[in-house]
C-alpha cells in the first residue's frame, strides 16, 4: 500500500482489530504532535522513511526498519525528516477505538 497522493498529514488504515489488539498502517506527512495514551501501549514498526521521534525524555531518529515500544502514559509524537512520508505499522493493546489521545502540551 503506498502513501494517498492527496495526503494532507497523517492518513490512517485500520488493518485488523479485536478485543486483544488493533493494528493500523499510518502515513504520516509532516508529524504528529506529542500525545500520550492513558490506556494503551503502542508498537510502532517503520516501513519506510525517516523521521525525529521523541518518546518521554528521549529523541532519536527512526528509518526504516526500526521498532519502537510505547508504553501507556509515555509521551512521543514524531516529525517527518525524509521527503517521502514515514510508513509505519502500529498495533494497540488492547483494541483502540480512537478515543485515548491526550495532547501533551508541557513535557518537562
Amino acid at each position: 500500500m503506498v502513501a494517498p497522493t492527496d495526503l494532507d498529514n497523517v492518513k490512517v488504515v485500520q488493518l485488523a482489530s479485536n478485543q486483544d489488539a488493533s493494528q493500523f498502517l499510518i502515513f504520516i506527512k509532516k508529524s504528529v504532535p506529542l500525545h500520550l495514551h492513558k490506556e494503551h501501549s503502542e508498537m510502532v514498526y517503520i516501513v519506510d522513511g525517516e523521521g525525529k521521534m521523541q518518546l518521554g525524555d528521549k529523541s532519536f531518529t527512526i528509518k526504516k526498519g526500526d521498532f519502537v515500544k510505547i508504553n501507556e502514559n509515555t509521551p512521543h509524537g514524531v516529525t517527518v525528516t525524509s521527503p517521502q512520508p514515514l510508513k509505519v505499522l502500529s498495533t494497540q493493546t488492547p483494541e483502540y477505538f480512537g478515543k485515548d489521545k491526550h495532547p501533551v502540551t508541557d513535557h518537562d
